[in-house]
This record gives structure tokens, sequence and C-alpha cells, in this order.
């Protein structure tokens, strides 16, 4: 699964990198996790980044309570299923990250956060699909969901699965509305494992409440106590 990520990239960047608008009060974000409003980019809005909230909550289960709201879906049946079939073939969504967190465990109590980016530690995009719901209160919401496959090499050593990357030079396909089922399905497999790179950082990452650039930075392993491990 994918459950915490980041984007702390400026505003001019992320401008330059999508040829979007973004909001003028943006500031980078270091520990983006479910539930949170964050920017997308969407077929409909293609010039301009909305924010959705992560955490879709399905077709078929209108006004859940967050905690039971999906974060992730499989890529591999996201086109079969019933709850996301609607959203693959018409609301697409790319997720704007620079790197995602993952915990390797070491025994029954022992977990280790790691920070995957990619090796140029540049920008790169999530497949996301999105949707509008209305909440008990009657207001309409956008939420989006990032989908996810199996691990490459460098990912499969603390996770078994990982959220879809995009391409930067298929991002446009994704977006399209016109693309077909088979072409999307195509997009939608394990980033290439030469292209990225991994490492320990701090277990600040561990509560949602920690959002700063400590929490990318490289550590030596510590387990999520703030021990320090002999296990990398």
């Amino acid at each position: 699964m994918c459950g915490r990520y980041s984007l702390s990239k400026s505003k001019i960047e992320l401008e330059e990198r999508f040829q979007a608008e973004m909001l003028a009060d943006f500031k980078p974000r270091y520990n983006i996790a479910p539930t949170q409003l964050v920017p997308v980019i969407t077929s409909d809005s293609p010039k301009g980044f909305s924010f959705f909230y992560w955490g879709i909550t399905p077709d078929f289960g209108h006004n859940k309570p967050v905690s039971q709201k999906l974060i992730n879906a499989k890529a591999e049946s996201v086109n079969e299923k019933i709850s996301f079939k609607g959203s693959f073939q018409r609301r697409r969504c790319l997720v704007p990250a620079d790197g995602f967190f993952e915990w390797k465990k070491l025994g029954k109590k022992t977990k280790i956060p790691y920070r995957f980016t990619l090796r140029d530690e540049d920008i790169f995009s999530f497949a996301g699909i999105w949707e509008e719901y209305e909440t008990v209160s009657g207001e309409s919401q956008h939420t989006f969901l990032i989908l996810t496959t199996t691990p490459n090499e460098v990912v499969e050593e603390v996770h078994d699965r990982m959220p879809v990357i995009i391409p930067r030079d298929q991002e446009k396909k994704w977006l399209d509305k016109y693309s077909s089922e088979s072409d999307l399905m195509k997009m939608l497999n394990p980033y290439p494992a030469e292209l990225m790179l991994s490492y320990t950082v701090s277990p600040l990452v561990n509560s949602v409440q920690n959002d700063s650039p400590g929490i990318i930075r490289r550590t030596s392993p510590m387990d999520q106590f703030g021990n320090y491990t002999l296990f990398g």
C-alpha cells in the first residue's frame, strides 16, 4: 500500500514541472497522510492544481466516516471492480510527489521507516483516480486514491506493494479521456528500479502531526521508538 508521501518542492518548481497554476499560499509538505487536502491534476482542469481529499468513499458506500475510506486501489483490478471502474474510465488524476514512505518490519515489534525517491530526487506523479460525493451535511467533496502495483527490486526489500508512478512522457496520456483501457493498463507497472533509490528516515514520520524538513532527511536506521538499530 501507499499510506504516506512527500511533496517538498516549492510552488515555482511545481508550476514549472506541470505547467499548471498553484495556489499562492502553497507550502511544501513533508509527511502527507490520508484524509488530508492535497494537490492533484485532473483532465478536467489540467492547467491548474486542484485540491482533493486523500481517501475515496466508494460509490456503494457514500457518507462513510473517514476511518472507513479507501486510500489505495490495486492497479491489476482497477478496471474490473465496480467500486473503481467508473473512476478509472472517466476520472483519472496525477498525484504530484517527490517521495513516499514505507516501513520495514524486523521481528514482531520493530519497524524501520524508509523513504523512496527517484534517483535524481525530482518530482514525479502517482497514478490516481478521483470522484465527487455528497457528505452527510449535503456538501460536495472531491476525493482521490492512489493506485498500487507489485514492487520493483528497490521497494520489495521493504514492502510487497508500491504506488504506480506514471512516467513523465505518459502523464498526458493518463489524463486523456480518450485513452483506451488497454493503453491505460499498460502504464500501471512497477517503476524501473534503476531509476529509484531508498534510504532510512527518522521515526518522526510515524506521526501525522509531524510535517517538517527533518522528516525527509537521511538518518541512521532507527526503529519506531527512535532507537538506533544495526539493521538497514
